[in-house]
């Protein structure tokens, strides 16, 4: 079986470490000496190297470190995904683009041609991450006032219509939302690939939605034993309509040469954090199923680094140190690769992995961890000892 992997690319910003919380490798933060795209040159200016250069040095040491592609999150305070793809596809030649966004804020027929156009012009390199909202004050930033399912029921309207107008001329459709007569690619658009779609959501809403649609379900990581039967619920829904879906992760590793040297950076982290940063950990009014299973962890609470960790090389605090998911796994790069291939024992098909930085991070767990799964997990552990 083969297992897909790809690298995160971070389009508000990276830190420099994950020692520390200052956004110092974009424009995110104010222009500095230490910053890098933008940075200041020798003279005190701005040395002209803009972030999208940097995201390109990301993409492309990705692409050489064994990653197929990258995901290209999207948020309020993000680049447009759709804007950089085109760009990033220029500067690297098999590396895919998982664009994130929201189907509700595009129309679905408009959306099929972008898409179209851009599988064309990259040669079929072109993977989508639909994302249907944490709702809330960030829901209502987007300009989007819908319930929670309203907002997954909208997500499965906009595929139908989606792939509908795609595989033929002719298409017609009538539902809550979306209204269609007669639509339909042009046949050279159509004759590209759909994208592959990755769905995210913890939801009952969202698994339904998910099984019709979705060729990989995308989780979060969680503690084992919830997101093994998470993934057997999905499955289970999914052949139920006669499809068969495979599940992912979203991850972030620190791993390194020793155990020992990895918890020094994550204890370095944690006690570098401020106030502020906490409060940021705590996140605000949501109604995702998933961001509240993450909030469970409750990670700004602790006043040890230690106190989360929830399980051997299983810390649950990265959402302190960056955005994003709580939990993570730390390690040697052979206890990073054994709690990897657990997961694709478990019923894990791909990963979308990432580290901090992630310009050099692509390269160690390109070269240091992806090599070693598929061992034996014995072999490995008794390697790190």
């Amino acid at each position: 079986m083969t297992i897909d992997f790809y690298w995160r690319l971070p389009t508000h910003g990276c830190h420099g470490s994950i020692r520390h919380s200052a956004y110092d490798r974009g424009d995110w933060s104010p222009l500095g000496a230490h910053n890098v795209a933008p940075g200041l040159d020798r003279y005190g200016e701005d040395d002209g190297f803009r972030y999208i250069d940097h995201l390109a040095e990301i993409a492309k040491a990705a692409e050489s470190a064994g990653f197929i592609g990258g995901l290209i999150p999207s948020f309020p305070n993000t680049d447009d995904p759709w804007v950089i793809s085109p760009l990033l596809a220029r500067e690297t030649s098999s590396f895919r683009f998982m664009i994130a966004f929201q189907p509700g804020f595009l129309n679905p027929v408009h959306a099929a041609r972008m898409a179209a156009s851009l599988q064309r012009a990259t040669g079929g390199r072109t993977v989508f991450n639909i994302i249907t909202g944490g709702g809330g004050p960030a829901q209502l930033w987007w300009g989007d006032s819908f319930s929670h399912d309203d907002r997954y029921g909208r997500t499965t309207e906009f595929l139908d219509v989606f792939k509908g107008v795609w595989r033929g001329g002719g298409f017609s459709y009538d539902g809550r939302f979306y209204q269609v007569a007669d639509g339909g690619l042009s046949p050279l658009l159509a004759a590209e690939e759909i994208p592959e779609i990755w769905f995210s959501g913890s939801s009952d809403a969202a698994l339904q939605s998910a099984s019709k649609h979705a060729d990989y379900y995308l989780s979060w990581l969680e503690p084992f034993d919830q997101l093994t039967d998470k993934f057997a619920r999905v499955k289970e829904r999914t052949a139920a309509l006669g499809r068969e879906q495979k599940c992912a992760v979203r991850v972030d590793l620190v791993a390194r040469a020793t155990e020992k040297e990895a918890w020094r950076d994550i204890r370095a982290g944690f006690e570098n954090l401020t106030e502020e940063r906490r409060a940021q950990g705590r996140g605000g009014p949501t109604d995702s199923v998933g961001a509240a299973r993450q909030q469970a962890l409750k990670p700004s609470e602790a006043r040890r680094y230690d106190e989360l960790i929830i399980a051997p090389n299983l810390w649950g605090g990265f959402n302190l140190l960056r955005g994003g998911p709580a939990l993570g796994i730390v390690g040697s790069y052979e206890q990073c690769a054994a709690k990897l291939d657990e997961l694709i024992a478990r019923g894990t098909d791909a990963f979308i992995l990432a580290g901090t930085p992630h310009l050099e991070e692509a390269y160690r767990i390109g070269e240091e961890v992806l090599p070693l799964l598929g061992r034996q997990a014995e072999a490995l552990l008794h390697a790190a000892e």
